[in-house]
């Protein structure tokens, strides 16, 4: 289904997580497309493996279930989400997009359980570098991202243009060093970097 698109490039295929690992680290594709359940070492092991050692690549991974506790685990794993195994071709090629342009490829509907679930389980890290230090503004975008809102609705909420919006964004990530807008979430968590009051 991607091999048809102009525009993506398969680069290579494997058949399990270790193998994984191995391409990821000789091929440093761009987005990683990884299935949960393979043999050997799953897809949510290998994953954390390939983010561990290359945190900028994106991993987008396939599931059978559209259940918050697998999107939790590989949010956890350092997932920009999931797509799921009977999606049309345009739903996985734009999830594939959303991936690589630093988007959050998971559902609006399903990122507030997520961020409730982060905020009580993930574990505050150091914070950060002063070098790496967010603006106010961009603490401010980043709250809403981690909300799960879009560019559109983020702009909209703070009266900006959406290329503003998608200006801050693409600097948090980097600043954060991180790949997609999911993980700079999860690493603003991690690093007390927003004040959040999960609902519930």
């Amino acid at each position: 289904m991607l091999a048809e698109d102009p525009q993506i490039e398969v680069v290579g295929e494997a058949s399990n997580g270790e193998e994984a690992i191995e391409m990821v680290a000789r091929l440093s594709p761009d987005l990683v497309l990884m299935d949960i359940r393979m043999p050997g070492m799953d897809g949510l092991a290998a994953a954390a493996v390939i983010k561990s050692q290359a945190p900028r690549i994106g991993v987008l991974m396939v599931s059978m279930h559209d259940d918050t506790n697998y999107l939790f685990e590989a949010v956890r794993a350092g997932a920009a989400g999931y797509v799921l195994k009977d999606c049309t071709r345009a739903q996985l090629t734009s999830a594939v997009r959303s991936a690589l342009s630093g988007d959050s490829a998971i559902d609006p509907r399903m990122s507030g359980e997520l961020l409730r679930r982060l905020v009580a389980q993930v574990e505050p890290k150091a914070k950060p570098k002063p070098v790496d230090a967010l603006t106010e503004r961009e603490r401010e975008v980043l709250s809403h991202v981690a909300l799960g809102e879009t560019n559109a609705m983020i702009a909209e909420a703070l009266i900006v243009s959406r290329s503003t919006v998608k200006a801050h964004v693409e600097h948090i990530i980097g600043k954060l060093g991180v790949s997609d807008r999911t993980q700079a979430a999860v690493r603003a968590i991690q690093m007390d970097l927003i004040d959040v009051v999960p609902a519930g």
